[in-house]
């Protein structure tokens, strides 16, 4: 198994990147009410990112 070093999160930027707007959009936005609430959030913030959102590929 390779590990990513410490502190080095380019080997794994685009994982970083999702986690990252993942983190600021949702999960530091929203105070969640049950697990099920949290499931539809994220199923329509999953849908969102990878439909509407612009990316750089």
């Amino acid at each position: 198994m390779h590990w990513i070093p410490l502190g080095k999160p380019t080997p794994n930027a685009y994982i970083e990147r999702s986690n990252g707007a993942f983190r600021r959009e949702l999960l530091d936005a929203y105070l969640f009410r049950s697990l099920a609430h949290v499931r539809q959030l994220v199923d329509k913030w999953r849908h969102d990112y990878n439909t509407q959102q612009p990316h750089q590929a």
